[in-house]
C-alpha cells in the first residue's frame, strides 16, 4: 500500500509507504496523504469481523493500510492500546441507545474524556515504535481548538524521542480543557497559547510544515488529523458502530458527526469508500458553518479571525477545515492539479472557491448531508436528552444530536458520535440542565493545579524561534 498527495496524481514518483508518512504530516507539495486506492471490504469480511473485540477489529482494518510494519508488531501495539484499563470499558466504543434506531457511540472514555484519545493513544505508540526502529527523534507541532492538544499530550508525555509543541488559541478553550493541557509538567511537553483563534494556530502549523528546510532540520511531525495515521485509527470506530447498530447486518447505518476540521467525518468517508454500508454521513456544525454552507451550495468560504464565532461548543470554532481537502480530492475524481488550483491558488487569491455545477452534483454519490446548530439549540438538546433519557451530552455531541434528529430516516439506524464527556463543559451543562456533570476521580481538582504555558503572538516566525530554542537534538 502506497500513499500519494492530494495535490499529486496516481502513479507519481512521490508515492510513500505508511511508516514514512506517519512521521511526516503534510506532503512536500502542501497536500495531504491518502492511499492510492481504498482497500475494499465485502460481506464475507464483514461477517468475519462482526463480534471481534475492538482491538482485533482495529488490527484487521489497519492491516489493510499498513504493510511496512510486521503484523506481529502492529498487533502488539494495537492490543496494548485498546484496553479496558485505558478506555474504561471492554467494548472501547460501546453504543448507548436513546430511542428506537437512535444511538450515541461512546468515544470519550479515554484519559482526556474526548474522542481524540481513540486515535491519539495509538499514534503515540506508533511514533515511539517507528522512531525506535529508526534511531531517530521527532518534534511534534500541533494545533488544538480544545481536545486534540490534551489527547496528544497525554499520549506523548514521557515517550522516548518525542517532544510536543502544541498551539492553542489563548483564552478560547473551556477552563477544564485549558487545565488538562497546561497542568502537565512533563519536560517534553510545550504549550504555546497563541493570541488569536484556532485557525491562526492551524495556519502556523501549516506554514512551518511547508517550510521544508526548517521541517527537515528540526524533524517536525504532526499529530493533527492532517496526519493520515490518526485519521486511519478513527476509521475503526465506524466499523464498530455499524456492527453494534445492526446485529443482523441486513441494513445500512447513518452517522451524525459534529465537525469543525472535518477529520472525524472524513474517517467515515474513508470507511464508506471501503464498502462499509453507510447510508448517510451527516455533518453537523455550530455557528461556524463553513462546512454546512459547502454541502448546501458548493461554495467553500473559510472565514477570517474576526468572523470566527466564539461558541459554547469551542472545539468546533473552526473556519478552515484542514481535512476537507481529502474529501474534495475524491470528489474531484482524484484530480490533483484541480485540487492544487482550488486549495492553493484560489484560496490564496479569492479566499475561497465554488465548485462547478457538475462537480457539486457528484456530492450526492458520497452520502453527505449537513446541518447547523446554535447555542439555543445546544441548550435545548442537552436539556431534552437529560429529561427524556437521563443522559447528559456535551455541547458538541448536542450539535450532532440536534442535526441527527432533523435528518433521521425510517428504517435506517442513526448513530451520533459522542465527541466529549460533559465534565469538560460544566458551565454549559449547568445552564442547560441545571445539574453538575460528574468528573472522573482521576481528574477532580485539575482546574486548581499549577499551569505551565507560554503566550506567543500569531506569528510563525516566533513559533519557529521557540522550537529552535527548545527542540534539542533530532538524532
Amino acid at each position: 500500500m502506497k500513499y500519494l498527495s492530494t495535490r499529486g496524481h496516481p502513479g507519481d514518483a512521490g508515492l510513500r509507504g505508511f511508516s514514512d508518512i506517519l512521521l511526516e504530516g503534510l506532503a512536500p507539495d502542501g497536500g495531504l496523504y491518502l492511499p492510492e486506492r481504498y482497500p475494499q471490504v465485502d460481506a464475507a469480511m464483514l461477517a468475519r469481523w462482526r463480534g471481534l473485540p475492538y482491538a482485533d477489529l482495529a488490527f484487521e482494518v489497519l492491516s489493510l493500510f499498513i504493510d511496512d510494519i510486521p503484523p506481529a508488531d502492529l498487533g502488539r501495539l494495537v492490543r496494548a492500546t485498546y484496553t479496558e484499563a485505558v478506555f474504561g470499558t471492554a467494548e472501547i466504543a460501546p453504543l448507548k441507545r436513546l430511542d428506537d434506531g437512535l444511538y450515541l457511540e461512546a468515544l470519550s472514555n479515554g484519559p482526556t474524556l474526548a474522542f481524540k484519545d481513540m486515535a491519539m493513544q495509538l499514534l503515540g505508540a506508533l511514533f515511539e515504535y517507528e522512531l525506535g526502529r529508526r534511531g531517530e527523534q521527532l518534534n511534534i507541532l500541533g494545533a488544538t481548538s480544545g481536545d486534540t492538544g490534551s489527547a496528544a499530550e497525554y499520549a506523548m508525555r514521557g515517550k522516548r524521542g518525542i517532544r510536543v509543541f502544541m498551539l492553542s488559541p489563548n483564552g478560547r478553550m473551556s477552563p477544564f480543557q485549558q487545565a488538562q493541557m497546561f497542568s502537565l509538567q512533563d519536560p517534553n511537553i510545550h504549550n504555546l497559547a497563541i493570541e488569536g483563534v484556532f485557525d491562526d494556530c492551524q495556519d502556523i502549523v501549516k506554514a512551518v510544515g511547508n517550510d521544508l528546510p526548517f521541517k527537515r532540520r528540526w524533524r517536525i511531525g504532526t499529530v493533527n488529523s492532517i496526519n493520515w495515521a490518526r485519521l486511519l485509527a478513527q476509521v475503526v470506530y465506524y466499523f464498530a458502530g455499524y456492527f453494534q447498530a445492526t446485529p443482523s447486518g441486513d441494513r445500512p447505518v447513518s452517522f451524525a458527526v459534529p465537525s469543525g476540521n472535518f477529520g472525524n467525518i472524513c474517517a467515515g468517508h474513508v470507511a464508506r469508500m471501503m464498502g462499509l454500508p453507510i447510508h448517510r454521513l451527516v455533518c453537523a456544525t455550530n455557528e461556524n458553518d463553513v462546512l454546512d454552507e459547502f454541502f448546501r451550495t458548493g461554495a467553500y468560504r473559510p472565514r477570517g479571525t474576526a468572523e470566527t464565532h466564539e461558541t459554547s461548543s469551542p472545539s468546533m470554532d473552526i473556519s478552515k477545515a484542514s481535512n476537507f481537502e481529502r474529501f474534495v480530492f475524491d470528489l474531484l475524481q482524484r484530480d490533483g492539479a484541480r485540487v492544487k488550483a482550488l486549495f492553493g491558488a484560489a484560496l490564496a487569491r479569492d479566499g475561497g472557491f465554488t465548485l462547478a455545477p457538475e462537480e457539486f452534483a457528484r456530492i450526492a454519490g458520497f452520502g453527505f448531508s449537513s446541518g447547523r446548530s446554535t447555542h439555543a439549540d445546544r441548550l435545548a438538546t442537552i436539556r431534552r436528552t437529560w429529561q427524556q433519557h437521563g443522559v447528559l451530552v456535551d455541547p458538541h455531541t448536542a450539535d450532532g444530536l440536534k442535526v441527527a434528529l432533523e435528518q433521521r430516516e425510517p428504517g435506517v439506524p442513526m448513530v451520533v458520535l459522542e465527541t466529549a464527556l460533559p465534565a469538560k463543559f460544566a458551565a454549559t451543562i449547568r445552564e442547560a440542565a441545571g445539574v453538575e456533570p460528574e468528573v472522573p476521580p482521576a481528574l477532580r481538582g485539575i482546574e486548581g493545579l499549577p499551569r505551565r504555558f507560554t503566550v506567543l503572538p500569531a506569528d510563525a516566525a516566533r513559533v519557529r524561534q521557540y522550537i529552535e530554542a527548545h527542540a534539542g537534538p533530532t538524532s
